[in-house]
């Protein structure tokens, strides 16, 4: 397993956009706003999730691995 050190910045960041996408997603399968509202709402939120997304993705992949100062490779 590839381990990653994230800080509580990043981490709360991925997690927001998480929140915005399946809120975005949940007006759209809902029905309690009149069809116009809930389309604007939802698309807006899935697009700004799924926007946010991706640099926060190339962020924390381009991070590589966590060194682990106990763990020695083995020869």
């Amino acid at each position: 397993m590839i381990e990653r050190r994230l800080t509580l910045a990043e981490i709360f960041l991925i997690g927001g956009t998480r929140v915005a996408l399946g809120m975005g997603v949940g007006l759209l399968l809902s029905g309690r706003l009149s069809n116009d509202q809930r389309r604007a709402a939802g698309i807006a939120l899935a697009v700004v999730g799924g926007l946010t997304t991706i640099p926060l993705a190339l962020n924390v992949l381009s991070k590589g691995r966590a060194a682990d100062p106990d763990i020695r490779a083995a020869a």
